[in-house]
């Protein structure tokens, strides 16, 4: 299969993964939602949330073995990419025992933090503990994950995250049954899930790519590959640390200003952002192989040609399903949650879609970055202001702000950052802005101007139970066509029309 072929291949097989499991994270939510009350889910969002935060050292480590694998196969260098996987392979290991150690030994320091009802101390304690080990369990399997990426095996992945989107709606609906405590039965099984997949991915990797191997040989390892690796994560930790740090430290002020109850709203504004993100992903982990083996292969046109596509794909990807759902996304709710709606929900969640849609403007540079290594500087400049949002927050919620303000900074700063990767790419990779905006930015106006007018005619016309199924049809529907017509370049349009040819006539 050439690379184009496998790009659309892997992109349709991660959006039919995305929406599958958009749909059923949301109603298993609401499941759980109804059979945890709204503080013991506030509890699991702020404890657990202190916990997973850290995953983004997995997803930095990922995203660090998946462009080495990938840019040495670029290279042609199959013996090299053998030792990366096998160094990668022990730094996930004791870098994961090292952090969950770190994480026990802080347990009291941050139940003492945390606003939590004293009768339920008891049980938040061992979530915690809980959620540490599933912690570990996930950086011990982001390498097979990164090789599956880095080999365009996306299919499987997908397959694997459906199955897991059923499996988590199945205990959803066996919650209710629970007479024991539900909230330390729902983390243990959170657990157990998670342990699955670690099986379902490394096993495969096992038996389908030689590279991979559980035993880890002396003569494997090899310390400039590591102190490489090592470098290169750590700056990617840096950064995605940045983006945890500032999601779940807003969560932590919140929990400080108002209690429990608004982190459940929180919780929520962000279940509905990571089912939303998996559309992106699922252009993201298509299209970054590639990126980092046109560099591999000194192919720089080629790499700045995927960025640009990267970007368009992801944000119009989004922006289809997005849109209608931020404008009817009260009606949504009340629907979805069957008990009363968290304050706050609706407005944290249309904040956040926005400042993830603007983010994916130019989120093809990111991988740019990543794909030449120069990565200390970018990171330094792209993720530090993220942080500001921290003590901007606590100060403005201090100074009698509304939670509001807390988000409009939130948006801002994301914007900023955004637009701050024109330069920084024009400079380090001779990136020609116009160029740029050109071909991925002003084909999505026509989308984005087709979305907002199909929903705004929807909301103010129709008056009936249940009006956002027809928004979001008529608007997903309107804005693939406008995609279509005016988002997607004519090669592009005549490579799809050809390519389904091609498979209909196979």
């Amino acid at each position: 299969m050439n690379p184009t072929k496998r790009i659309i291949v892997n992109t349709l097989a991660q959006y039919v993964k995305a929406v599958l499991t958009i749909l059923l994270s949301l109603y298993s939510t609401r499941l759980i939602l109804d059979a945890l009350d709204v503080n013991d889910y506030g509890i699991y969002s702020v404890v657990g949330g202190a916990v997973s935060m850290l995953g983004f050292i997995v997803n930095a480590m990922v995203v660090t073995t998946q462009r080495y694998i990938s840019f040495y196969i670029g290279r042609g260098d199959t013996n090299y990419v053998k030792k990366l996987f096998s160094n990668s392979l022990l730094l996930h290991l004791l870098i994961g025992a090292a952090i969950a150690l770190l994480l026990l030994l802080a347990e009291d320091w941050l139940m003492s933090v945390l606003k939590i009802n004293p009768d339920r101390m008891g049980t938040a304690r061992m979530v915690y503990v809980i959620t540490t080990m599933m912690l570990l369990i996930t950086i011990i399997m982001a390498p097979f994950k990164a090789l599956f990426i880095a080999r365009e095996k996306i299919v499987y992945i997908a397959i694997v995250e459906i199955a897991d989107a059923f499996i988590k709606l199945s205990l959803a609906i066996w919650l209710s049954h629970i007479n024991s405590d539900k909230l330390l039965f729902y983390a243990l099984m959170m657990a157990s899930i998670q342990l699955l997949n670690l099986l379902a991915y490394a096993g495969y990797s096992r038996w389908k790519f030689a590279e991979c191997r559980f035993t880890i040989h002396r003569r494997d390892i090899d310390r400039k590959t590591m102190s490489s690796i090592f470098g290169f994560a750590g700056w990617s930790t840096y950064g995605m640390g940045s983006i945890a740090a500032r999601n779940q430290g807003i969560a932590v002020i919140l929990n400080h200003f108002f209690g429990t109850a608004i982190n459940a709203a929180y919780g929520l504004a962000f279940q509905i952002y990571s089912s939303m993100a998996f559309v992106s992903s699922s252009i993201l982990n298509a299209m970054n192989p590639q990126i980092m083996k046109a560099e591999g292969a000194d192919e720089h046109d080629k790499m700045l040609k995927l960025a640009s596509k990267e970007s368009k794909y992801s944000v119009a990807l989004m922006a289809i399903v997005s849109i209608p759902v931020m404008m009817e996304m009260s009606s949504i709710l009340e629907v979805w949650i069957k008990r009363e709606v968290p304050s706050y929900t609706a407005m944290i969640s249309t904040f956040i879609l926005v400042s993830f849609l603007i983010d994916q403007l130019t989120i093809g540079l990111h991988a740019v970055n990543q794909a030449q290594g120069n990565i200390r500087n970018y990171s330094l400049l792209m993720f530090t202001p993220k942080l500001l949002n921290l003590p901007l927050a606590y100060f403005m919620l201090l100074e009698g702000c509304s939670v509001e303000s807390v988000m409009w900074s939130y948006l801002i700063i994301e914007t900023l950052v955004a637009i701050a990767r024109l330069p920084y790419l024009k400079r380090t990779a001779g990136l020609s802005i116009s160029s740029y905006v050109h071909y991925t930015v002003w084909p999505l106006v026509p989308l984005f101007v087709a979305s907002i007018v199909t929903s705004w005619l929807c909301i103010a016309f129709l008056h009936m139970p249940f009006r956002f199924l027809i928004t979001v049809a008529l608007a997903v529907s309107i804005a693939s066509v406008t995609a279509w017509r005016f988002t997607l370049l004519p090669s592009e349009r005549t490579f799809f029309v050809e390519m389904i040819k091609q498979k209909l006539r196979g």
